[in-house]
């Protein structure tokens, strides 16, 4: 079986969130299923310069005002078709923004990342035919609108859902000039509200629809969390799936992390040690090896309930924490952080931004990761902080609920507890959870255990990449 998977990013080679992460691992993962992947990705500078062996194989003629072609090559290990279009892609840094917001552009932008994996999948280039067409995201939410319309026979499609909270909307004036029939004008095709919606098309027209945990695929089919949409995914309540999200364990592995000072495993924790001191040391953190320290690795924003831990901050530090924040977002949230690590100093630590290896530093390092979401389709970095023996402390929805197991009494009891949940990111609720995790602490035995049970969680693709696989070919069983 052989798919296209479209997605606007993909790690390493182009990252803004975890949309990338996935696309990044899942081709490898359903290779062990049977299945081939190529990636389509838009030929951004950043993933141009990566390419190797590029080579032109479909000359896409004058899309949305400038010359594109498509290129077939590898790079990080992935086997990719990217679209060389430098008017629309030709632009360094964010893929989406520029320095005054969104580009203006972006529905054209994405709608030709749309048109071109339609092409592909309807056979444009030869030997290479896909049985299934995956689409991630906003971005890629017309691929399955371009599919349907063309009346010409189609492959299977998948719409994958990363966060309903980005919807991709556009004025209706741009329907033709996007490629979009009349027909398409109708709540039963791509209009949302008076707009061009490119996510609702993906949720209205693809064969199947998954989002990333089976949580987050119950919460986004009530009103409170379905964003606007919650009535058309009840009402493709039997096309939709959760399916996990997984990491990629070569990548996150402390066994063998480069950004780590020594390796450590589940069998071995006393190396994890250096890990923590290495932390202290980068964040300027007072050396006290009893004091508990808590990271964080995220955007900084109130959908992450960034507001709830600076209202909480005065609790963590009457319980003698250390906190370490890596991230960025709302100017309103970084300045109170820089206002607390000021106020804190050798207590808080604050880097205002993204970097890989600091990340790797801090799941390796901290001895709890502290993920306070008001919403999370999956989340990525309590897996990874799973993985790494940090504790997991998070809010009970979304895929934080799927994959945390709250050390309650009867679960410490029963020895199967790998975390900290709470009810909702507010900030008593913080506070409690903050104080359960102290007292967990302070009880070495049952600390050691969680830990254990953590860092055997199987937080890999395998489950997530099979449940994929059934999925394709139930698709394809089908039609």
């Amino acid at each position: 079986m052989t798919v296209l998977s479209v997605a606007s990013e993909l790690y390493p080679l182009i990252k803004t969130g975890g949309l990338a992460d996935v696309a990044g691992a899942l081709p490898a993962a359903l290779a062990e299923q049977g299945i081939a992947v190529r990636s389509l990705l838009p030929g951004y500078p950043a993933v141009l310069r990566q390419m190797q062996d590029a080579e032109p194989v479909l000359d896409l003629g004058t899309i949305f005002g400038g010359l594109a072609r498509l290129l077939a090559g590898r790079a990080a290990g992935l086997d990719l078709f990217v679209i060389e279009a430098p008017h629309l892609y030709g632009r360094e840094g964010n893929p989406y923004a520029g320095p005054d917001g969104d580009w203006p552009d972006n529905p054209q932008r994405f709608a030709a990342l749309a048109q071109v994996a339609a092409r592909i999948g309807q056979g444009a280039l030869p030997g290479f035919r896909p049985d299934i067409v995956h689409a991630h995201d906003w971005q890629a939410g017309l691929v399955p609108a371009y599919l349907h319309y063309s009346g010409a026979p189609r492959p299977g499609t998948v719409f994958t859902v990363h966060n309903l909270a980005f919807q991709g909307q556009c004025d209706a004036s741009l329907l033709a000039e996007l490629g979009l029939p009349g027909e398409a004008w109708s709540i039963h095709g791509v209009e949302y509200y008076g707009a061009i919606g490119f996510l609702k098309a993906g949720l209205k027209l693809a064969d199947r629809i998954t989002t990333v945990s089976p949580t987050y695929a119950a919460e986004i089919r009530t009103e409170e969390g379905g964003m606007g949409l919650a009535g058309l995914l009840r009402d493709r309540a039997a096309e939709l799936s959760g399916i996990l999200n997984g990491i990629d364990t070569a990548v996150w592995n402390p066994a063998n992390d480069p950004n780590l000072p020594s390796p450590f495993s589940v069998a071995d924790l006393r190396a994890r040690e250096n890990s923590r001191r290495a932390l202290r040391d980068h964040f300027g953190l007072q050396d006290d090896p009893e004091a508990l320290t808590v990271g964080v690795v995220s955007r900084l924003s109130w959908q992450k309930g960034m507001d709830a831990l600076l209202a909480a901050m005065p609790a963590l530090i009457d319980l003698n924490m250390r906190l370490v924040v890596l991230g960025t977002g709302d100017r309103a949230i970084e300045n109170g952080l820089e206002a607390a690590a000021g106020m804190h100093p050798g207590r808080i630590g604050l880097h205002l931004g993204y970097d890989e290896g600091l990340a790797h530093l801090i799941q390796g390092g901290a001895d709890a990761l502290l993920v306070p979401s008001r919403f999370e389709p999956c989340g990525l970095t309590q897996l990874c902080a799973l993985r790494y023996g940090a504790v997991p402390v998070v809010a009970r929805v979304g895929g934080l609920a799927d994959t945390v197991i709250d050390a309650n009494e009867m679960a410490v009891a029963a020895g199967c507890a790998t975390g900290v949940q709470f009810a909702a990111a507010t900030p008593d609720a913080l506070v409690a959870a903050l104080r359960r995790l102290a007292s967990l602490w302070r009880d070495r035995a049952a600390w050691t255990l969680i830990q254990s049970n953590a860092m055997h969680s199987d937080v890999s693709w395998n489950r997530p990449a099979a449940h994929y696989a059934t999925l394709y070919r139930e698709i394809l069983s089908g039609r």
